[in-house]
This record gives C-alpha cells, structure tokens and sequence, in this order.
C-alpha cells in the first residue's frame, strides 16, 4: 500500500480557505486522475476539486460542511497497483496547482504514462447527488432534504425550483433565543470589504432623478428590430452605457485610492462590476474594458454575467478587475439608496426603480418614466465637482439616449 495524501491547494486570487461543500467520493473508491473527488466554496466562487492521483480513496480527513485552510490534508488516496489506473516506471504527477486545471507535470519531466483497466462495479448514486452544488448549497440553506426532493430536471435532476417548492423548515436552527447563521464563504468576504471600504473611504452620496422616458421608449424600439430581437434588452443596459460614456468625459471616476503610497492609479478601461444577489450572497462580476463595447454586446454581457452568477457558476477571475460598479437597486422596487463603494474602487451607482409619475413635460404636468440615481464616491481621488458632474451626465444621457448608444 502506497498512501499520498492531499492537502487543499492553493487556489489564487488571494484566497487562503475554502468550505468543502459536497464530496463526490466515498472512503473505497476508485478514483482516476483528474476526476472531480468534490464541490468546494471559496469565498468568491464554487469550483470543482480534480483528484491529484489514480488510486483509491482510503480516508475523507473533513466531512461536508467545514471549511479547511489551504495546506491541510483533505484525503488520502492508496495509489497502488489496485488503483483504477496503473502506473508504470515513471516520474511522480505534481498536484493541481488550481482548481479545474487538474495535475500537471513536473516543469521539464514527462507526464506518468496510464493504461487505463476494465472499470470498477458502478457505486450506486446517493440521493443528495442528483443536485448541482448550487442547488445542494440551497437546500441547506433553506432545510430542504433533497432525499424527499422529486427532481423535475432531465434524469430526474433536482432543479433550483423543486427545492424552493419543497422548502420546509428554516436555513438556521431557531432556538428561544433567537436565530444563529454562521457567517462564511462570500457573505463573510462581502462584510470585511464593506466595512474596510466604509471605515477607510470617506463616503459622499449625491442623488439625481431623471426623466428617462426616451430611453424606455428607444429600448422598446430596439427590442422589436432583428439586431435585439433574441437579446434580453433591459434598462440597466442602457445604464451601464450611459456610465461607460459618461466615465470617458470624467475620467477620475475609473480611479483607485493607492494605501501604500498615497497615490491615485487612473485606470485606462472600465471593468464594469454588476452587483448581483444570489443565494450565496452578494457577488459582483466584472465585465472586463467595458467601455469598448457598443450596447448589444454590453447587455448581451449583462444577462450571461447575471445567469452565471445565480447559477453559482461565477470563477473567481471573473470577480477581479473591476474599476467601477452598478448595483440595480431598482428590481427590488426601492426609489433609492446610498450604496458603499466596492472595495478597491473609487464609486459605485446605485440605479432606482423605474416608475411613472406626474412630471413636467414640455410646460404641462403628464406621466413620464423616472429614475433616481445615487452616486457614492471616494472624497479622497474625488471632490464635488467631479462626482456631481459625473452623476448629472449619465442622467443626461439617459434623458436623451441618442448619443450614449451611437458609441
């Protein structure tokens, strides 16, 4: 018996822990290299963990649900002749250095050659694997037992909608006195980060509410003409342009706060972060150089980021590189509010509901479509000036859109 064991490697971006969400092996298995061995959570993302050997899995060191520090040993596997692969005279697979990239070789040696052996009996497949780790992840979170889940998904896979249906108890055990919820993964990330951004930069909020009837009008418009028609065309689209060009006649917005030195970096392209809520908490993807994209392919980047990250299939790259952030306050129904800056970030928008109200129009009262948008800047890379200006062209453009979406 050859025993190697495999401690939870490091998975960049900075991230020293991660919770080990579902297993996707039992102590006994056979395993091959690179086969997914399990779902682990990060604070940023859900990945997939690649097995580092071919062998047989002889002892699980952490059951679901703990969260393990990047160096601890997580498994060991008997990587012997009675493994599902066996290895000739070679030289030994280095580990994944990354999640989802699998083993690689050593720098300068030769990948371990395999001949692959008739695979082992089928081991019948637990109940709580017929979910993808997101769904999984919300039912623990809801209390739902997915062993009493009928899945409506293809091969009776248990979809998001049967756990909400079959939700029946609470996320947190509610005791008399009171409810108790752990905080981890990415709520625990987003908390750190909101109080070092609101206890290091100073906040300043300025509000605007604008007629945006003419872009609501253009978006109908565009939705009906071939170019949209397959796209879903919606208005914090035209926010997101409107921001986009509006950053390039206020430069100093695309800016960040530099601790060490105390200086200001002005960045040359918009990473555009689009907030947004899912069962893990909030997360915010970026869209990379925003700023050279032209509305169809920016929404059409809108609705992919959005669906990825409620999917809990958002990569932890996708989370870096941001320079400036939409949060659409607006689909809960609220009017306003005073968002805290991205960490990292010198301002962040906050979009309002859009909603029909008496409005003058031309010298008469009559019903128009309006927003309130309120802008959080950094004081320090920004003054007054700038945010105010800043604030009051994106309201401009969506006004009369006719200029921000000829870009």
């Amino acid at each position: 018996m050859s025993i190697r064991q495999f401690a939870l490697p490091d998975l960049g971006e900075g991230l020293t822990e991660s919770e080990i969400v579902h297993w996707h092996v039992t102590e006994g298995d056979l395993v091959s290299l690179n086969q997914v061995i399990a779902d682990v959570e990060t604070a940023k993302a859900m990945v997939e963990l690649p097995s580092p050997h071919a062998g047989r899995v002889t002892k699980l060191h952490v059951p679901e649900g703990t969260t393990v520090e990047v160096g601890q040993t997580i498994v060991s596997f008997d990587v012997s002749m009675d493994a599902p692969a066996e290895v000739e005279d070679g030289p030994e697979v280095a580990p994944p250095n990354l999640v989802g990239y699998g083993a690689v070789a050593e720098s300068g040696r030769p990948a371990r050659r395999e001949r692959v052996l008739p695979a082992p009996e089928p081991v019948p497949i637990s109940t709580h694997r017929r979910a993808a780790p997101p769904v999984r992840k919300l039912a623990a979170q809801l209390g739902v037992d997915l062993a009493a889940v009928h899945g409506s998904g293809e091969a009776g896979l248990i979809t998001r909608a049967d756990v909400e249906g079959a939700r029946t108890a609470p996320a947190a055990v509610v005791t008399g006195e009171g409810t108790s919820l752990p905080v981890k993964g990415i709520r625990k990330l987003t908390a750190e980060a909101m109080v070092r951004s609101a206890f290091t930069a100073p906040h300043v909020t300025v509000f605007l509410t604008v007629d945006v009837t003419r872009t609501v009008e253009l978006l109908d418009e565009l939705r009906s003409s071939s170019a949209f028609r397959e796209m879903r065309l919606t208005f914090l689209a035209a926010v997101a342009k409107a921001c986009c060009s509006a950053i390039g006649r206020t430069p100093a917005i695309n800016s960040r706060w530099d601790e060490g030195g105390d200086t200001i970096t002005q960045v040359a392209h918009v990473g555009l972060g689009v907030a947004a809520a899912t069962p893990r908490g909030l997360l915010v993807p970026v869209i990379p150089v925003a700023d050279t994209l032209s509305l169809a392919p920016l929404a059409e980047a809108i609705t992919t980021l959005a669906r990825t990250a409620k999917a809990g299939e958002t990569r932890p790259a996708d989370l870096t590189g941001g320079t400036f952030t939409i949060s659409n306050v607006g689909v809960f129904g609220v009017d306003a509010g005073t968002p805290i800056i991205n960490d990292g970030e010198a301002a962040i928008l906050a979009v309002g509901a859009v909603v029909r109200r008496p409005w003058e129009w031309q010298g008469e009262i009559a019903l128009r479509h309006v927003v309130t948008l309120s802008l959080s800047f950094d004081h320090r890379v920004l003054d007054g000036e700038q945010g105010s200006r800043f604030l009051a062209d994106v309201g401009g453009l969506l006004h009369n859109p006719a200029s921000a979406f000829a870009l």
